[in-house]
């Protein structure tokens, strides 16, 4: 009769830790994921709408990611054009109102293809 009722406890036990560990199992899953996430090498800035985010939908990004593509965009746009375009296609992925100093400074810079890029930009966040 004790290894019935220890046998039962047992499984209860581990039913409810299987319950209460659900939402921490999800959050790993999805921790996992947002590194598993690749960024585009093409320079080409397409104007589809998959290309970029709307309101309605958002990507999950962790904080360390966002803080390292952000000092990385403002680090490449003190460069070339080629860096410039680079960090736009950074702001593009990040697609966060922190990105826009870099486009405003983008749309004041000598190259025409930099200005268009950050003028496509920031009319997307309207």
């Amino acid at each position: 009769m004790i290894n019935f009722l220890a046998i039962v406890l047992i499984i209860f036990i581990g039913i409810l830790l299987l319950v209460l560990k659900k939402r921490s199992l999800k959050k790993f899953i999805n921790k996992s994921n947002l590194y598993s996430i690749k960024l585009n090498n093409n320079n080409k800035f397409s104007s589809n709408k998959n290309s970029f985010l709307y309101n309605h939908e958002e990507k999950k990004y962790s904080v360390f990611y966002k803080n390292s593509q952000k000092n990385k965009m403002f680090s490449l746009f003190k460069g070339n054009t080629e860096d410039k375009l680079k960090a736009l296609k950074i702001a593009e992925e990040l697609a966060d109102n922190s990105t826009l100093p870099i486009l405003r400074k983008g749309l004041r810079d000598i190259s025409p293809e930099v200005v268009e890029i950050s003028a496509f930009l920031i009319g997307k966040f309207k």
